[in-house]
């Protein structure tokens, strides 16, 4: 009996700890809202992790910022971590759209709400809700800039690109696409470094098929060193008359500095207007240096503030606000949109240190 009660006091003993390690690894926590951002190695992602942290001060809510160091799988060790400390809601910029599906399918299956943050996750319907800047639009914005100024006839036209597993990528150059097509087929611009963009000069409307085949030519994954490798080999390459003026369509400032560093050594290359976006200090200073022509300004404070108060909203129970939706490719996912701002020389003052984003200490040559 004495031995048969030890065992079963033993087993009792152990049942009650693990129930205990259990509790500490969620409820007790007090983590509201887990959020997880791409990686630490870009300026834009460093920016957002303080406005975050910002702007959850003074409220009762709890957060805590995990980073995936580009790695889908760091990603979904992430959602499982902040799962464990009992977050009611997961606000996730996926390193690759569709690999972050098996991620948050197991947040939802925990009743978290999920807000894919600035890229859409796909090919799932355990998104519930996406806080994004209208990147259709950021793309139409720089297009526009360069159409706005095209010298003469036959311009040269480079054409660069996000990661292919990136579905903003994509809007941003259908954005960019919509725009420029109608330029390149009345001869305004001539493409200057991918074939496949050339073959498709009469297509407006591209099927993703299509951008597919085009960004695969074109594609910077977000690096500025593939981007430089890129541009400098595109360069060899080019024949003359695919120099002098030029106008380069670059996806985002890191890619563009790293672009426009590279054309502007090339002697046979006049002028070069490039194009870029995220607002990022050092793209800044090189458009205030003339190196670089202009930047879409996606003001992040507004984005994290559209993220957290819809995060609260879902924490308090309140209906949720939201202005149009997006097709992940599985259900047609309700989304949040915030306005761009194109920013150049004229506008840099007005935009960016008047309106406090940064300092005017941050610069030189304002």
């Amino acid at each position: 009996m004495k031995k048969g009660f030890k065992s079963f006091a033993l087993l009792m003993v152990i049942l009650l700890l693990t129930a205990l390690v259990a509790a500490c690894g969620k409820g007790d926590s007090k983590v509201s809202v887990g959020i997880v951002l791409p990686t630490k190695d870009e300026t834009r992602w460093i920016q957002d992790e303080e406005r975050f942290k910002d702007a959850l001060k003074g409220s009762k809510y709890t957060t805590e910022i995990l980073f995936s160091q580009g790695s889908s799988a760091k990603e979904k060790e992430n959602v499982e971590t902040l799962i464990n400390r009992g977050i009611k809601v997961l606000i996730i910029c996926p390193q690759d759209g569709d690999a972050a599906a098996a991620a948050v399918e197991k947040a939802k299956q925990e009743g978290i709400k999920v807000i894919s943050y600035d890229r859409l996750i796909t090919k799932t319907d355990a998104v519930d809700y996406y806080v994004t800047f209208d990147s259709v639009s950021v793309g139409a914005a720089q297009a526009q800039y360069l159409v706005d100024n095209a010298k003469g006839n036959g311009q040269p036209l480079y054409l660069y690109a996000g990661s292919a597993s990136d579905n903003n990528a994509f809007l941003f150059f259908q954005g960019a696409w919509n725009v420029l097509q109608p330029k390149i087929a009345d001869g305004t611009f001539k493409i200057a470094n991918s074939s496949e963009a050339e073959a498709l000069k009469d297509t407006k409307d591209l099927s993703r098929d299509q951008m597919s085949k085009i960004i695969g030519q074109v594609t910077t994954n977000w690096d500025p060193n593939e981007a430089k490798n890129k541009a400098q080999t595109h360069l060899t390459a080019a024949s003359a008359d695919m120099k002098g003026d030029v106008a380069i369509l670059a996806p985002n400032d890191a890619t563009a500095r790293s672009i426009a560093d590279v054309f502007a050594t090339d002697s046979a290359v006049t002028s070069y207007v490039v194009t870029g976006q995220d607002a990022e200090k050092a793209s800044i200073q090189y458009i205030i240096d003339g190196k670089q022509s202009m930047t879409v300004f996606k003001d992040v404070r507004t984005l994290v503030n559209d993220a957290m108060g819809m995060a609260v909203d879902i924490l308090d129970s309140k209906d949720i606000a939201t202005t149009g939706s997006y097709d992940n490719g599985k259900v047609e996912v309700k989304a949040k949109q915030t306005n761009v701002i194109v920013v150049n020389k004229d506008n840099v003052k007005k935009e960016l240190i008047d309106s406090a984003y940064y300092a005017a200490s941050d610069f030189t040559g304002l």
